[in-house]
């Protein structure tokens, strides 16, 4: 499968190709076109089949599949609403416009479901979901979607190469969810980590009991304010301008757990004073006040000069005993994981984390040697997860290139170096 490993992905392509999707019947297709409506078949699936939403359970025997993000929505043991007969079919989400096959017994979610069988002797179902995925609809909201999907039309090969497209992008699809599937359970094994490293240490010392619950008991509790110096950004007003030399700044959501976002970014006029007040540095720990309060990133110099706003809080350790990579591995487990401060965020009594209660924080302080390795620890974890991230992305950009291509047969699977079991 060597030209789909190597294929040439650009993001005009991709581009062009989204654009394209919009067309009743794709651009450039040298298929055959079939209006959606004439494409599909009545089915003996409705409402005796399908299940509230209040219904759904976290656990039982049966799947529970609606038209939410998640694949599949929850459980049921209600035998009699499952669905076995008319396997595979196509899930439409009337409001959220996503696209589901399903090819095994499960009940329907209630609320804006649509279910779709293609014509046998016209479609493969596999074929006919990918095609269904590679439509452009229209975002309205949370409106009906299922009237604008019914004016598209869809493109129509021969079955037989219906199938090897519906094989192709298949195995590419299986890919992308194996990155998937490796992102959350490295994802689960970090925040393990974090409580056993935070609870415990490295050292196999006992445990004593503190005001942020169990530690080991080599390690100090101290006051955040003793160990760092807090600065707020810079208060926004009305009178905050543009002018001649605009400056990048951080605001609340440029900061996620643990990485700065750098996809948004504002600029305004800072004053001589105020650079040298908010200018960041390398190694400086941004912690939200607001939105999630508590949630922290390191500033790796990024953007050569770069300020920031008052909804950040700019940490600096006053001494060499506690470093900031190890403070904010700290904040993810408590104010993340933990809730150890009740700062939960904005559904909280306490919606935000003002510098006053930020100074009063009680932290822990382990040797610094023990800092370092637990910091190492983590960070090869974070490095892993990124790694996963970036892959999943590349994938991604191949399956909707891939899709575009093969449906508007501007690539043929015979073009594809493909070997007979991946066929």
């Amino acid at each position: 499968m060597s030209q789909l490993r190597e294929a040439d992905v650009h993001a005009e392509t991709l581009r062009r190709g989204e654009q394209e999707g919009g067309h009743s019947c794709p651009a450039q297709t040298c298929w055959p076109c079939v209006p959606v409506p004439d494409a599909l078949r009545k089915t003996s699936i409705g409402k005796q089949n399908q299940i509230l939403s209040a219904e759904i359970q976290p656990y039982g025997r049966f799947p529970v599949v609606d038209q939410g993000q998640s694949f599949v929505a929850g459980y049921s043991d209600l035998e009699n609403r499952v669905i076995r007969d008319e396997l595979p079919l196509v899930i439409f989400g009337d409001h959220t416009r996503c696209v589901k096959f399903v090819d095994f017994p499960f009940i329907l979610g209630a609320d804006g479901t649509k279910v779709l069988k293609p014509k046998e002797d016209v479609f493969d179902a596999r074929f006919f979901y990918y095609a269904l995925r590679s439509l452009e609809i229209p975002n309205r909201g949370y409106n009906r979607h299922f009237t604008v999907l019914k004016e598209k039309h869809v493109p129509r090969p021969e079955k037989a190469e219906q199938r090897k497209i519906a094989a192709v992008l298949g195995l590419v699809q299986r890919a992308i969810e194996q990155q998937e599937r490796l992102i959350v359970l490295t994802t689960e094994l970090k925040k393990a980590l974090l409580h056993k490293l935070f609870t415990e240490g490295l050292r196999g010392e006992p445990q004593k009991q503190t005001e942020i619950g169990p530690v080991p008991e080599g390690w100090d509790v101290v006051c955040l304010e003793d160990a760092f110096k807090t600065q707020l950004g810079k208060m926004l007003s009305q009178k905050a301008h543009v002018g001649n030399d605009p400056k990048h700044y951080l605001r609340n959501k440029n900061v996620q757990w643990g990485r700065i976002d750098l996809s948004d970014m504002l600029q305004m006029d800072f004053s001589e004073r105020e650079k040298e007040k908010f200018l960041l540095a390398r190694g400086d720990l941004l912690v939200c006040e607001g939105g999630e309060p508590g949630r922290a990133a390191i500033w790796k110099g990024e953007i050569q000069e770069c300020y920031y706003q008052k909804a950040l809080h700019r940490l600096r350790p006053r001494d060499e005993r506690i470093t900031n990579e190890f403070l904010a591995y700290w904040m993810a487990f408590s104010f993340q994981l933990q809730n150890l401060y009740g700062v939960a965020g904005a559904s909280s009594t306490i919606a935000h984390l003002p510098e006053v209660q930020l100074k009063t924080l009680p932290i822990p302080r382990p040797e610094c040697s023990e800092q370092d390795e637990i910091c190492n620890v983590l960070s090869q974890l974070d490095r892993k997860i990124s790694l996963l991230e970036r892959k999943r992305t590349t994938v991604t950009v191949l399956f909707r290139t891939l899709l575009h291509q093969l449906m508007t047969a501007q690539i043929r699977v015979h073009d594809l170096e493909l070997s007979p079991e991946e066929t």
